[in-house]
């Protein structure tokens, strides 16, 4: 192998490593802050049900806790922050993902007092799947 080929597979290895380092960073407005913080206490459940619709769409709850989604619908769902497709207002929630069917999935801490909103970013217009988390 040439120096060439070895730098641009170093640089590449870099790369990867950096980019799996960005997925735990904090930022004090709902998302870990990392491996030590403590997990809140799960304060709601919402639930994608079978006719796939997000129950309750608005709930409250204290700051620093979190939020579990489960999904009784037959296909996955992948519930994100609002704006789409920046999904920068409550980066906590985030943290749910892709959810399977059957599946559960919890937020990050909600660790600042706002109005979350959020979307299944690949059904955003749906209405049935939009909500909103009051963390206070």
């Amino acid at each position: 192998m040439t120096s060439h080929g070895l730098w641009i597979g170093a640089f590449a290895a870099a790369l990867a490593l950096a980019l799996a380092a960005c997925g735990g960073g904090g930022s004090g407005n709902g998302t870990p802050t990392g491996p030590s913080e403590t997990p809140g206490p799960i304060a709601a459940t919402i639930t994608i049900t079978a006719a796939g619709a997000v129950s309750p769409a608005d709930v409250p709850v204290p700051v620093g806790s979190r939020v579990t989604f489960t999904n009784n619908h037959t296909a996955s769902h992948f519930m994100q922050s609002d704006p789409h497709p920046a999904h920068t207002l409550c980066p906590g929630l985030n943290s749910v993902g892709t959810l399977p069917p059957g599946q559960s999935r919890t937020t990050g801490n909600l660790s600042t007092a706002r109005v979350c909103t959020y979307h299944d970013h690949d059904d955003e217009t749906n209405t049935s799947l939009q909500g909103t988390i009051r963390v206070q």
